[in-house]
C-alpha cells in the first residue's frame, strides 16, 4: 500500500476547521510540495505551525505521484509536471480562490521535501541538467531508460512569484553549481546525514555547498524520513522503514525545532 494512503489511514488527527473564515489582510502564502508517493497533508506539522503563525498554506496531491496515484512516478514527464502543478496552484490561490484578496502576492514562500525539494529548486530558477543525470544513470527502466533512448528532456518552468524557499533532502542528480547559481532567492536547506529513499547524503551535501549566496544550511543526525512527522503506533508497526530513527534521534523534539526554524525563516524573508 502506498505511503500516502497509509499515512491518511493511521494519522492520529489533523486539527483544523473546514471552510473557516480567513482573517487578516496581506497575508503571506506558503506552498507545500510532498515527496514521491506522499500527499498534501504529509507535512501537517509544518503546515500547522505556519498557519498558526499567520501564514496561508496551500498544498496539493501531485497528479500521478501521490499515495493513491503512481501513474507518472517513473516517467520523465513527472520532472516537468511537478513544477507545473505548483504554478497552477499559485495561479489558483492568487486568481480564483474565494479568499484571494487576503493574500499578499509579494510574500510567497515554498516548502518542499525530497522530490518536492527538486520541485522547489527548479521553480526558484535552477535548470535541471538531464545530461548529467543520464551519465550517472545505470538503471535500465523508467527515467533512465527514457533518457538513454534519447527522449526530449522536460522543459521545466520557473516562478518568480516565489520569494523564499525551504528545501529538505532534495535529490541531487540534475543539479550542479552552475545551474544552482541561477537561484536568487533566500534558501533554507536541510539535509540528513544518513540519506535514504534514493537520496544520498553526499549528493545533498554537494547541493548545499553549491547553493549561491548565504543559504541557511542545517544537517540532522538521521535518515531521509526523519523529515516526516512523528508516526502513530499503527503506522510505525506497518511501515517501520518510514518511522525508525537511529539511536539518540528524537523525532518529536526535532520537529518542534524544525517547524519553529521554518516559521522564523519565512517571517524573516517574507516581510
Amino acid at each position: 500500500m502506498p505511503l500516502g494512503r497509509l499515512t491518511v489511514q493511521f494519522l492520529d488527527s489533523i486539527r483544523g476547521v473546514k471552510d473557516c473564515p480567513v482573517t487578516g489582510a496581506k497575508l503571506p502564502l506558503v506552498i507545500v510540495s510532498h515527496g514521491r508517493g506522499g500527499w498534501f497533508g504529509l507535512h501537517h506539522d509544518v503546515e500547522e505551525a505556519l498557519a498558526d503563525a499567520g501564514f496561508v498554506v496551500a498544498a496539493i496531491n501531485h497528479p500521478g505521484d501521490n499515495g493513491n496515484d503512481s501513474s507518472k512516478r517513473d516517467t520523465l514527464s513527472l520532472w516537468e509536471s511537478r513544477p507545473k502543478d505548483v504554478v497552477r496552484l499559485l495561479d489558483f490561490m492568487l486568481n480564483d480562490w474565494k479568499d484571494k484578496a487576503a493574500i499578499d502576492p509579494a510574500r510567497i514562500g515554498f516548502f518542499g521535501f525530497s522530490f518536492g525539494g527538486y520541485t522547489g529548486l527548479v521553480l526558484a530558477g535552477a535548470k535541471p541538467d538531464f545530461g548529467r543525470f543520464a551519465h550517472y544513470c545505470t538503471d535500465k527502466t523508467g527515467v533512465c531508460e527514457q533518457l538513454h533512448n534519447g527522449e526530449t528532456p522536460p522543459n521545466t518552468p520557473h516562478d518568480a512569484r516565489i520569494r523564499a524557499a525551504v528545501i529538505a533532502d532534495s535529490p541531487s542528480e540534475v543539479f550542479t553549481q552552475d545551474n544552482l547559481a541561477a537561484i536568487k532567492i533566500p534558501v533554507q536547506f536541510w539535509r540528513s546525514e544518513l540519506g535514504g529513499g534514493g537520496v544520498g547524503p553526499s549528493g545533498t551535501e554537494r547541493v548545499a555547498s553549491s547553493l549561491p549566496g548565504k543559504p541557511d544550511i542545517h544537517v540532522i543526525p538521521a535518515g531521509h524520513y526523519g523529515f516526516l512527522p512523528p508516526s502513530s503506533p499503527q503506522l510505525a508497526a506497518n511501515l517501520p522503514r518510514f518511522c525508525t530513527d537511529p539511536p539518540g534521534f528524537d523525532r518529536a523534539a526535532f520537529h518542534r525545532e524544525f517547524d519553529a526554524s521554518i516559521v522564523r525563516f519565512f517571517r524573516e524573508h517574507l516581510e
